[in-house]
């Protein structure tokens, strides 16, 4: 999305106000989304939104805050998402994901990295967790295979991988998928990113699902990461559909 310099500088008032809200409110909370990525990348993305995360506690003491300020206020899905309104410009405050998995935790705010935007101090999540979220994001409409990539290529040799491997290792295929497709994108890099051992530990994973009998039930684990292209295994196909919490 391209904004115009008038849009971009109605933009940039909207999140200095919000943020600077965000703080008086005393609700703890993190920045997420494009900011985020430019924190960890140095990509920058013309954006109308800030993604704000905190757990399910915190998002009513936002949603209070910011009504009383004349925002509107939605409760998208009691389930993960909630919004702030003011124009065109929105926040989503996001205590969860779609799928139920990536539920925001007090070590999000323990392990959160600390910054400045637009002269108000701020915590963006951790980049363990922004890579844990946009791993699932793999919809025909919306694909996050890209910036996972380029999290690993900027960020790739500070991660934590015991925490990356702790917030994954249930779907350790899709670590294992990205880091092939690291492989192939990043030739000259995978060596100095990708930690040889985790590989190998988990290409050995993948060898041994040969050595284990198939599943007696017809799961498809397809709509954890699109909950669209795969509702016709569920809904025609007569397959079970997965949504395992983490913890």
């Amino acid at each position: 999305m391209t904004l115009t310099e008038e849009h971009k500088k109605e933009a940039n008032a909207f999140y200095k106000e919000a943020l600077t809200l965000l703080n008086e409110s005393g609700a703890r909370y993190m920045l997420g989304g494009g900011f985020a990525m430019f924190h960890y990348t140095g990509i920058y993305r013309d954006t109308k939104d800030l993604d704000v995360f905190c757990k399910s506690s915190e998002y009513p003491k936002i949603m209070k805050h910011f009504s009383e300020h004349g925002y509107r206020t939605e409760l998208t899905d009691v389930r993960w998402l909630a919004k702030v309104f003011k124009g065109d410009n929105f926040i989503d405050i996001i205590f969860d994901t779609v799928n139920n998995i990536c539920t925001v935790d007090d070590s999000w705010y323990e392990n959160a990295s600390e910054g400045v935007l637009f002269d108000v101090p701020i915590k963006y999540i951790p980049a363990e967790e922004l890579l844990w979220c946009k791993i699932y994001v793999q919809n025909r409409e919306h694909f996050d295979g890209a910036d996972v990539n380029h999290i690993l290529l900027k960020w790739g040799e500070k991660l934590n991988w015991k925490r990356v491997m702790f917030r994954l290792d249930q779907h350790w295929h899709l670590l294992l998928a990205q880091f092939v497709m690291f492989q192939f994108i990043y030739p000259a890099d995978y060596h100095r990113i990708i930690p040889k051992e985790l590989f190998e530990e988990l290409m050995e994973r993948a060898r041994q699902q040969y050595d284990l009998p198939p599943s007696q039930e017809k799961v498809c684990r397809g709509p954890i990461i699109d909950q669209t292209q795969y509702a016709i295994d569920i809904k025609d196909w007569n397959y079970k559909v997965t949504t395992i919490k983490t913890v």
